[in-house]
């Protein structure tokens, strides 16, 4: 047979025959459990399943563990008939005598992997499931960097508001996380945790926070904000070097 190549020993008839029982066994089975139970749940209405009357109630969770059943029940209905039709497509093979063939390169399979596929239709060499695809999700082109195309911490020289930042102050108004269930192991309290929450807001140094002036860049003011008061308690400041008017507020 010109450009097949060398061919390695055919399938006999009896073992072809040992695999067409296997086959036919399998078939059998698949059709039993896609068509004899109602496809997976599928036949039964929402309504059956959860005893409601409506889909439009008080009870979300009951409707989210229902979507949940479905779309694993969609899921294994898929798988099963996926491999019925490699089944039929084998005894199809079988019946016409391509059966043992790679459809790639018309090399005999070898009888060890028919025996351990029989629904194999490539050798080895050309299977293409054995190849990892590289074809990934459109959608991940927004989700990388973490923040999709609103964050802007990658750029040279920014320094504005994005949505890392959009982020960080949504969460600082809580969330479902917990200080025990943080992914971090030094939080203490739910002021932190939220992303970077120990991130300066405003300022670089604690001292810029509460440090003012007027617009002429005098008339010294403090303002006694809880940067103010952490820095004073870790003996970074000195209460003698504010201005006398202070400490008759004290």
């Amino acid at each position: 047979m010109k450009g097949v190549g060398i061919l390695t020993i055919p399938l006999d008839q009896e073992r072809i025959q040992a695999l067409r029982r296997r086959l036919v066994q399998e078939r059998d089975d698949l059709e039993k459990r896609v068509q004899g139970n109602g496809h997976f749940g599928l036949a039964a209405s929402f309504r059956d399943s959860t005893g409601e009357l409506s889909a439009i109630d008080n009870h979300p969770a009951d409707a989210g563990s229902e979507m949940y059943e479905r779309s694993k029940d969609l899921a294994l209905l898929e798988k099963e008939a996926f491999r019925l039709d490699r089944v039929e497509a084998a005894l199809e093979r079988m019946d016409t005598g391509e059966y043992g063939r790679c459809v790639a390169c018309g090399k005999f399979i070898p009888v060890e992997r028919l025996e351990a596929l029989p629904t194999a239709i490539y050798c080895i060499e050309h299977e293409p499931r054995q190849e990892t695809s590289n074809n990934r999700p459109v959608e991940e082109e927004f989700l990388t960097p973490p923040f999709g195309r609103t964050s802007l911490d990658e750029k040279e020289g920014q320094n504005g508001f994005d949505g890392e930042d959009a982020w960080q102050i949504v969460e600082s108004w809580g969330s479902s996380n917990s200080p025990a269930m943080a992914e971090g192991n030094q939080i203490e309290d739910y002021d932190h945790m939220y992303i970077e929450a120990d991130e300066n807001d405003g300022f670089v140094e604690p001292l810029e926070s509460f440090l003012a002036t007027d617009i002429t860049g005098h008339n010294l003011t403090v303002v006694r904000n809880t940067a103010y008061h952490r820095y004073m308690a870790s003996n970074e400041g000195d209460h003698s070097l504010e201005p006398d008017e202070l400490y008759d507020e004290l």
